[in-house]
């Protein structure tokens, strides 16, 4: 995993992380972000090998939450890079493994996690996660068609308002008014369905 090696940058070399991260979310120079990135590497390589349990796949995931990073970093308040990178890397994993549909039923869990040798506490988060994500679709289908997309293209695009009312037509004032709206019904629901 030397590929970052390419993104060796003078510029940066004496700045601290949070004045690089901050130079980062300035510029948006991906060079920054590789120098930033290259110290987690293998902290983010072993986190998604612990939940995925193969190393090709766990060095690609290193690449696609590098890439995901691109944007993600530049709009997120970000305290200790290396506990938002933990976080970041986890959520990614058991993301992969949802996609997989690693659950047939409650109790029954496919070869894959049978096989992984992961800890009780990992298939607890899996299944929470599991639970919640499919409660969260479907109390996103009883809002409003406004709320829905404009929830969607803030939280799953990351567009600010601006780009929102842009994109949709609606008032600026009304995006705020969907987002907020839209993000106290889908808890009174995700509440109500005993999953909040």
């Amino acid at each position: 995993m030397k590929f970052l090696g390419i993104f060796r940058n003078k510029k940066t070399e004496k700045l601290s992380e949070a004045q690089q991260l901050s130079m980062y979310q300035q510029t948006g120079d991906i060079g920054v972000l590789g120098e930033l990135y290259a110290p987690y590497m293998e902290m983010i390589f072993g986190i998604c090998y612990k939940y995925l349990r193969d190393e090709n796949e766990s060095k690609d995931a290193v690449m696609q939450i590098f890439e995901k990073l691109v944007a993600d970093l530049r709009s997120h308040e970000v305290g200790s890079l290396k506990n938002w990178l933990h976080s970041v890397a986890r959520n990614y994993c058991l993301m992969q493994l949802r996609s997989r549909r690693i659950f047939v039923g409650t109790d029954e869990l496919s070869d894959d996690v049978q096989n992984a040798d992961l800890q009780s506490s990992d298939l607890d988060d899996i299944f929470i996660l599991d639970t919640q994500l499919s409660a969260l679709d479907k109390c996103m289908q009883t809002l409003i068609s406004e709320q829905r997309e404009s929830i969607r293209l803030f939280y799953v695009e990351e567009k600010c308002y601006k780009e929102i009312s842009s994109e949709t037509g609606f008032d600026f004032n009304k995006v705020k008014s969907y987002i907020q709206n839209g993000k106290r019904n889908l808890k009174i629901c995700m509440d109500k369905n005993g999953d909040g």
